[in-house]
């Protein structure tokens, strides 16, 4: 059974551009969060360090046009859109611009691999919200299942580390291998299947390169100092390693460099490695990798023609193509 599609939605994070960007993004990311200023405006000092800039909404674009290259040379033909939950281009916004030309019914790329509230269940409530606003012409929007265990994301994983280990003097094989992932609170975690489906995705990466002697671990967490989030810390467990051959640190959580690469491995880990006297080198994010960008035509094209193998890797199945109602609840709000 086809369903008539007419556009795809990318649905990212958002990230500011410049300098006066900052402090306006950080408070649409925390609002209704209980997160005191002190600390987001530390955050944004991380942001200051780079002028204001993330590389994310750069990377999103670049993202954009390798998807339209290639729906355009294998199909479906259809015109890619971008929007965002924290900053311009708004999804509000760009929703708004789809009604203006026509579009009734899209697809949407959301660029989280892992299911949890933050990374799922939010932006379904974001696309509803944004639906709401954008008025009773609004497209219908339909989101793609979740890929953390597709081949084309896993191979374009692989390949990321497999680059990264050959920066490192051989043998390659005695080098720590650590994935990376954004830490999310303890009580978020235990109502979703994010761990589960993060640990999936490294064994499997591990898989490919021919090693299971890896490590999870997690970074940038945000929240209060007395809510238990997951651990251990990317810098903390860095301080236990004992000498080694070298480390590949693997961003395997994030598809594009958000601040929380560029900042929390590139300069936090890597200091902590210097100081230490740790070789580290920083896995590439999938970005635009061609297997990665065929996973999305795939994904697609298998939504636009309501047929063709879901395909998964490892022992979990592919996911659903529409989440069901009680999957990854929101954390409980503040009386």
């Amino acid at each position: 059974m086809t369903t008539k599609y007419d556009a795809l939605l990318l649905l990212s994070f958002g990230s500011p551009e410049k300098r006066d960007d900052v402090i306006p993004f950080l408070e649409n990311v925390l609002h209704g969060r209980n997160v005191p200023r002190k600390r987001m405006l530390e955050v944004a000092e991380h942001y200051h360090e780079f002028d204001g800039v993330s590389p994310l909404n750069a990377q999103n674009r670049a993202l954009i046009a390798a998807i339209r290259r290639e729906l355009s040379k294998h199909g479906p033909n259809l015109p890619v859109y971008f929007g965002n939950r924290n900053w311009h281009p708004l999804l509000t916004d760009t929703l708004r611009q789809m009604s203006a030309d026509g579009v009734e019914h899209a697809l949407v790329f959301v660029t989280s691999a892992f299911g949890s509230y933050s990374g799922c269940r939010q932006y379904l409530e974001d696309m509803q919200r944004a639906r709401a606003a954008a008025g009773p012409a609004a497209p219908r929007l339909d989101k793609l299942r979740l890929f953390y265990n597709h081949p084309g994301f896993i191979g374009a994983m692989a390949q990321r580390v497999i680059d990264a280990l050959n920066q490192l003097p051989p043998p390659h094989d005695r080098a720590k291998l650590i994935f990376t992932a954004h830490s999310i609170p303890l009580a978020m975690a235990q109502t979703s299947p994010y761990q589960v489906q993060l640990r999936e995705a490294c064994q499997l990466v591990g898989e490919a390169v021919g090693r299971t002697d890896w490590q999870l671990v997690y970074q940038s967490r945000s929240g209060p100092p007395q809510q238990p989030w997951l651990e251990p810390d990317i810098c903390d467990h860095l301080e236990t390693i004992a000498e080694s051959a070298g480390v590949v640190i693997v961003p395997i959580g994030f598809l594009s460099d958000h601040m929380e690469v560029a900042f929390d491995l590139d300069r936090q880990a890597k200091q902590v490695c210097d100081r230490r006297g740790i070789n580290m080198v920083r896995a590439d994010t999938v970005g635009t990798h061609p297997d990665f960008v065929a996973m999305i035509r795939e994904l697609t094209e298998q939504r636009v023609s309501g047929h063709g193998g879901a395909q998964a890797l490892g022992t979990l199945g592919p996911s659903d193509d529409t989440c069901p109602a009680d999957c990854c609840p929101g954390p409980p709000r503040p009386a």
